[in-house]
């Protein structure tokens, strides 16, 4: 739901994709979350989940997390990554609740967390010091 969330929020121009650090590969989107997201005006229908790798990794300029410990683990094995790699929702006290295996009302409020963090990411990935030219 985030990857394409941040997607619609920033545009074609940055290029935005999907993987789990427990994806089940291969898996359509849960349909609850498809539902929720067709109400976003966003389409799910064609997702297919993957699991982050070595070259996702080194081809990221930024990697989200929904977790503090999704974020750990990822610079765990990826340590080039640091500098990278932060949390969707980088100043929440909480992490993005994980809606696998639950209801509707778990999924609205994973939505809401992802929002927020969509919300913080878009200024960020939008930002004067985002289009700023690289100083010589």
């Amino acid at each position: 739901m985030a990857a394409a969330l941040l997607a619609q929020c920033v545009g074609p121009e940055v290029m935005v994709s999907s993987a789990g650090t427990a994806a089940l590969d291969g898996r359509p989107a849960d349909s609850l979350a498809v539902d929720l997201m067709r109400q976003c005006g966003v389409d799910l229908s064609a997702h297919i989940a993957r699991t982050v790798n070595l070259r996702l990794m080194r081809e990221s300029e930024l990697v989200l997390t929904m977790t503090q410990a999704q974020r750990d683990s990822l610079l765990s094995r990826y340590p080039f990554a640091r500098g990278r790699v932060y949390r969707l929702r980088p100043g929440a006290a909480s992490d993005v609740i994980d809606p696998f295996r639950q209801d509707r009302a778990c999924f609205n409020a994973s939505l809401e967390h992802i929002r927020e963090g969509v919300s913080h990411w878009t200024r960020r990935l939008r930002g004067p010091l985002a289009t700023a030219p690289a100083a010589a």
